[in-house]
């Protein structure tokens, strides 16, 4: 494990544009099933690679079978996104967007993999947008199937070994849905989102 990089004020000011970010997903979010969301508190943790399944279990709480949609970030800042959905959170999801019927397992998997897009893609361009650069995205893709967390073998998926973990989850008024967003930066970004940080609260 690597030496905390962030200084309490970094830490701060890190939440703060998470939590902007996550207000602009969860409005995203909410336009789209015309539901209201209800987003966590996030969490900020630095994790070695070969704990990050441990870690997630601990974090999601959820000792049941789960579904993981996966989408790299590239650019200025390198890393993971992994969005974790259970299994009635599908359901709720089906119901909200008008499917009469249950969904097939293709069309599951298509509404995973959109909704994942709408979550990273607003929680990361909003912290992109406040600091003050870019990314880019891979297409989201299924890293796992109703499993659970402690199943996954991460560190065969990804190309660092730590990296700065932030989470935040969304849940439904009034339904089971919840879905987990895991924000992983490899070690070579987090001296970069440092120095974002630094020019971000001169800045303020």
């Amino acid at each position: 494990m690597m030496t905390e990089p962030f200084s309490s004020d970094e830490k701060d000011a890190l939440q703060e544009v998470l939590n902007i970010a996550m207000g602009q997903a969860g409005d995203s979010l909410a336009r789209i099933l015309d539901t209201f969301v209800e987003l966590s508190v996030p969490r900020i943790r630095l994790v070695n690679v070969d704990q990050i399944s441990q870690t997630i279990s601990q974090m999601v709480g959820n000792n049941k079978a789960v579904t993981a949609v996966r989408q790299a970030f590239y650019h200025n800042l390198r890393g993971e996104a992994i969005v974790v959905f259970g299994r009635n959170g599908c359901r709720d999801l089906g119901d909200l967007m008008g499917y009469d019927e249950a969904l097939d397992p293709k069309a599951e998997q298509e509404l995973l993999l959109d909704v994942t897009n709408v979550l990273v893609g607003a929680v990361l361009t909003g912290m992109m947008e406040i600091l003050g650069t870019e990314l880019n995205f891979s297409a989201p893709c299924i890293l796992a199937e109703q499993k659970n967390l402690t199943e996954l073998n991460f560190p065969e998926q990804f190309s660092f070994s730590h990296a700065l973990l932030l989470e935040v989850n969304f849940t439904l008024e009034k339904r089971d849905f919840k879905s987990h967003l895991m924000l992983m930066m490899a070690e070579d970004a987090i001296d970069s989102l440092r120095q974002m940080l630094t020019e971000f609260m001169e800045s303020i």
